[in-house]
């Protein structure tokens, strides 16, 4: 028989121990279970390791590109003929066939030249080489002839100013908002602004100072000019154009109808006037990747402004397809050479600081505004605003629609150094990381002239800065927003495939929108994981055990696995109405604490006594912490199944 001090303890001491109970079990019903908290995602091992080629490397021997080397240039002896080597499965070059100043032999049925030169008119009878695949050399042409039959007054007014006007005067078209500012800095200036009236007979050069004031003289803006024209380092496109001799297209056909403006701009000399590879292609792709490196808050849009460089020479008849996407493929190799020399490794960072100081003091920004700025235009005043179709354009003029010609599986490679190419738009990733992503957003394999072995020509750099196509292995993403910029936050747009894992790490905040399936499950740890798109997280479990994981989109966020929540741990759900739950879970949802936190978009406001399922499982464990909802109270009723929320008066 308990004494009187004892039965006045006794209320006290069940107290503590249902208490505890409540806290083992996550509970404030007594009557529920003891809460059993899953384990994470399996590991799923070693991320995906992508080795350097065997080929000899382009970013190692850049320097044996040089113009002087042109009429003695050997895919042997220069760096810059190499990595275009796969246009033999194209056009056999005669300079392979004899020795320079000998006596040339007829190839495959045609007369040829001396190695020395060529004579300029394919269709007279007598090339510089042979065709060795007549289907795509004759799509080549084909293709041209097409576009300057059709080509309208826009695309011929752009042809005109792409070919006169200094190129990189001309892609800072690329930077929509930021165009303005960013030629104020540079002080660049043009002296072409239209198509003169006697354009077709007098031929206009630019008087203007492309690429505007560089040096000393430009103190705010100095070392990014320097820094843009250093990516022209070692980028002479004129050994390819003598070794390769393969003619203009309006060489090729008299049907290809060469801009009327443009006829005081044809070489006179055929001799040392090649279409293959294309020179403003070249040089507008190595600018851009010099403007993205130091302003990767348009990364995309300052790409696809180059490849639509490479577009225009094609309305212009001056180029072929193959013409301009090996000027790609060339200048991709040539800007990541020069953005590793030891010689750049200090100024590529300073010009970084310099445009995004110079450029904020211009606009008015701060390093968190500068970004939102630049993505703040509109297609009718910004033409490179749309993402969707700034993809589907820089897909298309990445192939220009030619079929495979070789076997389309086999696997990427990734050149030695092309990660510096991501280096500040995945600025979070490690140069391993930014390799796989360049290896898991790579084109198929089997293109003309893009089978380099190294694999300049099959890099998609659009894609590589939506982040991995593929997740293999353990992922682990680390963002540091202290750092700002991407550091700070950032979106993935790919639909990401795999059986990997993603782990997210640090404090800063990732946003997935695309459709995705990768298998290997999520982790969130520290700072904000998005999901834009219903299936943003894969198919795998996702598991939160620490940071914010975000379900905004126009439509429910469907978990295919488990979903689990630990204490500390915090979840917001979005609505846009209140037809759907905003999280569904096709397995179990375990919520070991932690809060919700609910809010509305597209002006949406349920009214007083709605009943909101915010989310929904095939078996609903455990209760939050806390659930708050935007400007509203709540009562909060749990079933095995979904968490409904009433709105209160």
């Amino acid at each position: 028989m308990l004494n009187n001090a004892a039965q006045r303890r006794l209320p006290l001491v069940i107290a503590i121990g249902a208490a505890l109970a409540l806290a083992a079990c996550g509970s404030d019903d007594p009557a529920d279970p003891p809460l059993h908290i899953p384990a994470p995602p399996a590991d799923q091992g070693a991320p995906d390791s992508v080795p350097v080629p065997a080929a000899v490397a382009f970013v190692d021997t850049a320097a044996t590109n040089q113009r002087g080397d042109a009429r003695y240039a050997t895919i042997a002896t220069n760096a810059g003929v190499r990595v275009l080597a796969g246009f033999k499965e194209i056009w056999q070059p005669l300079s392979e066939t004899v020795d320079a100043g000998a006596a040339a032999p007829a190839v495959d049925g045609f007369a040829a030249v001396a190695a020395s030169g060529w004579s300029g008119v394919p269709n007279d009878g007598t090339p510089d080489g042979s065709v060795r695949n007549q289907a795509i050399h004759n799509a080549n042409i084909e293709y041209v002839v097409q576009a300057t039959r059709n080509r309208t007054p826009a695309q011929a007014l752009a042809a005109y100013m792409d070919d006169r006007r200094g190129k990189g005067y001309s892609m800072t078209e690329g930077l929509g908002p930021l165009t303005g500012a960013w030629r104020e800095a540079a002080r660049q200036t043009t002296t072409i602004n239209g198509v003169p009236a006697d354009a077709i007979t007098v031929l206009y050069n630019d008087a203007g100072n492309n690429r505007g004031v560089g040096g000393s003289a430009n103190a705010a803006f100095g070392g990014v000019v320097d820094l843009i024209g250093a990516m022209g380092n070692n980028g002479s496109t004129e050994p390819a154009k003598r070794f390769y001799k393969y003619a203009r297209p309006y060489r090729w056909s008299a049907s290809v109808v060469v801009l009327p403006a443009l006829e005081p701009a044809k070489s006179k000399t055929p001799t040392t006037d090649g279409g293959f590879t294309s020179g403003h292609s070249a040089e507008a792709m190595r600018d851009a990747l010099g403007m993205a490196y130091v302003l990767p808050e348009r990364y995309q849009e300052i790409l696809s402004r180059a490849l639509e460089m490479g577009e225009t020479r094609i309305w212009a008849g001056m180029h072929s397809p193959l013409d301009v996407l090996s000027g790609r493929v060339q200048a991709q190799a040539v800007a990541a050479a020069n953005l590793l020399d030891p010689a750049n490794a200090a100024s590529k960072s300073a010009a970084y600081t310099q445009a995004h100081t110079t450029l904020m003091t211009l606009t008015g920004t701060t390093a968190e505004t500068l970004r939102a700025l630049a993505q703040s235009g509109t297609p009718a005043g910004d033409r490179f605003a749309d993402h969707a179709v700034n993809k589907a354009n820089y897909l298309r003029r990445l192939t220009y629609g030619f079929p495979q010609i070789a076997a389309g599986n086999v696997p990427a490679a990734v050149p030695k150094g092309a990660e510096v190419l991501l280096e500040t738009r995945l600025p979070y990733l490690s140069a391993a990381q930014r390799r796989a992503v360049l290896k898991t957003t790579a084109l198929a394999s089997g293109y003309p002239v893009m089978d380099d072995p190294e694999g300049w020509g099959r890099l998609n750099l659009f894609n590589a800065a939506d982040g991995y196509g593929v997740l293999s292995g353990n992922v682990v993403l680390v963002m540091d927003a202290a750092r700002g910029g991407f550091h700070a936050s950032d979106s993935w747009r790919n639909d990401i495939t795999g059986s990997g894992k993603l782990v997210k790490q640090g404090s800063g905040a990732l946003a997935l929108t695309g459709n995705n399936s990768w298998s290997g499950g999520t982790q969130l740890e520290a700072g904000a994981l998005e999901a834009r798109s219903g299936t943003a997280f894969g198919t795998g479990d996702v598991y939160v055990s620490g940071g914010t994981l975000i379900a905004s989109a126009a439509a429910p966020v469907a978990l295919r696995g488990q979903y689990t929540q630990l204490a500390g741990a915090n979840l917001q759900l979005t609505l846009a109405s209140g037809a759907y739950s905003a999280l569904t879970v096709g397995g179990t949802a375990t919520i070991g604490g932690g809060t919700l936190r609910v809010t509305f978009q597209n002006g949406y406001k349920p009214a007083a006594g709605t009943v909101l399922t915010v989310m929904s499982a095939a078996s609903l464990k455990g209760k939050f912490d806390t659930i708050t909802v935007d400007g509203m109270t709540v009562t909060p009723s749990y079933t095995d199944r979904a968490l409904n929320l009433r709105v209160g008066g």
